[in-house]
């Protein structure tokens, strides 16, 4: 049996990403400010994964969603 490389023994794929995305501003207390899906190609940095609860909780109270993903349509969170 061919011996395998260590690279080789340790290759996973990759996590699936996260349902939901928090994003959070800069600066002391890193408040949320707004709520992306997953796979949003807009979020880009502060984000912190989210399960559908706090994010539908996050729209709740007033975070932005993205206007590029719409995770208030996906979550049936509509103003």
């Amino acid at each position: 049996m061919p011996r395998r490389s260590s690279a080789e023994a340790v290759r996973r794929p990759p996590a699936p990403p996260p349902d939901w995305l928090i994003e959070h501003s800069i600066g002391i207390g890193r408040a949320p400010v707004r709520v992306h899906g997953g796979t949003c190609s807009d979020s880009w940095f502060r984000c912190r994964p989210a399960d559908r609860d706090t994010a539908r909780r996050a729209l709740a109270e007033g975070r932005e969603a993205c206007t590029q993903c719409r995770p208030d349509t996906a979550l049936g969170v509509l103003d």
